[in-house]
C-alpha cells in the first residue's frame, strides 16, 4: 500500500513516528512535508496529500495537526476525499469499513503515541465491506458534487 503523510507544523512528530510505523510493515510513504517546526498552515497540506490521494487511486493519506479537526474540515473540502479524524481503533476501523475513508486524521496533541499505534494499525488491516454501505457512501459523494448547500 502507498500512504501520503503530511502534517502541520504541531504534527512533524507524529508524522515520523507514523511514517516509520507503516516501513517497517512494508508500505511505501511519501512523505508530503513540512520537515521542521516552522510554522505553516494545514490547509496547505491537506490539499497536497489530498490532491495526490485522488490522483493515485490506490493510495491513502495520512493527516496530522494539532487536534486534528482543522485537518480533518480541509481534506473534507475535496470532492472524492471521504478524511475521518479518529481518536480509538474502533473508529479508524468503522472509518475504513463502513465509510469507505481513504483519508486518516489525528491530532498530535490529542492521542498518545500508544493509541496511535493502535489506531494507525487498524486503519490499515481494514477494507471496505461494500454491501449496505456502498449506497451511503455513493449518497456522501453525491453530496460533494452538490456544492454549497443553503439551509
Amino acid at each position: 500500500m502507498k500512504y501520503y503523510i503530511g502534517a502541520d507544523h504541531a504534527g512533524i512528530e507524529m508524522k515520523k513516528f507514523i511514517k516509520e510505523l507503516f516501513e517497517a510493515k512494508g508500505h511505501i510513504v511519501e512523505d508530503i512535508g513540512p520537515f521542521d517546526t516552522q510554522r505553516v498552515d494545514y490547509p496547505d497540506f491537506a490539499q497536497k496529500v489530498c490532491e495526490a490521494v485522488l490522483n493515485d487511486k490506490r493510495s491513502k493519506g495520512i493527516l496530522i495537526c494539532g487536534s486534528g479537526i482543522g485537518m480533518s474540515m480541509a481534506a473534507n473540502k475535496f470532492e472524492g476525499i471521504r478524511a475521518a479524524l479518529c481518536h480509538n481503533e474502533y473508529s479508524a476501523k468503522m472509518a475504513r469499513e463502513h465509510n469507505d475513508a481513504n483519508v486518516l486524521c489525528l491530532g498530535e496533541r490529542v492521542s498518545g503515541y500508544g493509541m496511535v499505534e493502535a489506531i494507525v494499525d487498524a486503519w490499515d488491516k481494514s477494507s471496505f465491506s461494500g454491501g449496505r454501505h456502498e449506497g451511503r457512501v455513493e449518497k456522501i459523494n453525491a453530496l460533494a458534487k452538490m456544492g454549497s448547500c443553503r439551509v
